[in-house]
């Protein structure tokens, strides 16, 4: 059979079954994760990337981490690597807005594609389980006592974590540049000082600190959110006295140079994936909230956290 006519036949029997073109072509996906392996962002990107593979429109995902600097030097290497890739995504979120204020890097969002948000979640501090301080009110004492014994242990300088600590500070009458934080390049690093009694306090997303909750070795005291987060019994902040009220979210980017037709595919292949199954799954596990936005709302929303983001750090005397 010649070429032609081969081609004609398979357009023939797209048209005439259930089976459409775009799946006989789905992509091969690379996925840039901008931090260590065991923290947010990987965990979201792997959960992005197993739904992508289940809703049909990647046939793979390979994954890469570049930690560092709250996800700044991953954005770098990825900025200048990507240009005009149609099959490359980058998860980013609330933290790398943060370190871009406090960084100010050569390369900024300026230079990558918003595709969309994803998720939001909040934080919660825990302190080690043999810890002698058992409530947030007993870290606030230590704290108002002597700001350096405290470390805070969290993701990168600028993260919500920091601010929240920050906040906290200056909500208690402490000097907030007195905070005594120590970042983490990756969430699994964070744990190991925690559990290894190398920080006072941790903070991260409830997910990352799940399983050590629920066996005991960590003891949560307290969660930035408005209210309880469903399900789970961890005091917030704004019940224990103390007026923080302050969420994460994490999206993707993907690389400059696009076609219109290009950005379009990705965010339809990023939508059909947080409709699948894996990724409902993965929301339960991991306690996270939907929340979908794509362009322009999602380009719009990050400069409106961009200012927003940076107004708290000035009034928490961050910046």
């Amino acid at each position: 059979m010649r070429r032609d006519q081969f081609i004609k036949s398979v357009l023939a029997l797209a048209a005439g079954s259930s089976l459409s073109l775009p799946s006989l072509a789905a992509a091969n996906i690379k996925m840039m994760i901008p931090a260590n392996p065991g923290g947010g962002w990987d965990t979201t990107g792997r959960a992005l990337g197993k739904a992508l593979q289940d809703a049909g429109v990647a046939s793979s995902v390979t994954y890469e981490n570049k930690g560092g600097a709250a996800g700044i030097i991953g954005l770098a290497q990825y900025a200048n690597a990507t240009k005009g890739d149609g099959n490359s995504l980058m998860v980013m979120g609330a933290v790398m807005l943060g370190g871009i204020i406090t960084g100010k890097p050569p390369v900024s969002l300026d230079k990558v594609t918003p595709i969309a948000r994803l998720t939001s979640e909040y934080n919660v501090f825990v302190v080690p389980a043999n810890s002698p301080l058992k409530t947030m009110k007993d870290v606030v004492e230590q704290l108002k006592k002597d700001p350096g014994s405290v470390k805070w242990g969290g993701g990168s300088r600028g993260s919500t974590e920091h601010i929240a600590a920050a906040m906290l500070a200056r909500e208690v009458g402490v000097d907030a540049t007195k905070v005594n934080y120590v970042p983490f390049r990756g969430g699994g690093e964070a744990v190991a000082a925690i559990l290894g009694g190398n920080v006072t306090v941790g903070g991260s997303g409830y997910s990352e600190f799940q399983q050590y909750i629920e066996t005991g070795k960590m003891r949560p005291i307290a969660v930035t959110s408005a209210k309880r987060l469903k399900g789970i019994d961890i005091p917030t902040m704004i019940e224990q006295g103390y007026n923080i009220d302050i969420g994460n979210w994490r999206g993707v980017y993907a690389p400059a140079g696009l076609t219109a037709a290009q950005r379009k595919a990705l965010t339809d292949m990023v939508l059909k994936a947080t409709k699948s199954k894996s990724w409902a799954e993965s929301l339960e596990k991991n306690n996270w909230t939907p929340a979908w936005m794509p362009n322009p709302q999602f380009d719009d929303f990050v400069d409106r956290e961009f200012a927003s983001l940076r107004a708290t750090m000035v009034k928490a005397g961050m910046i």
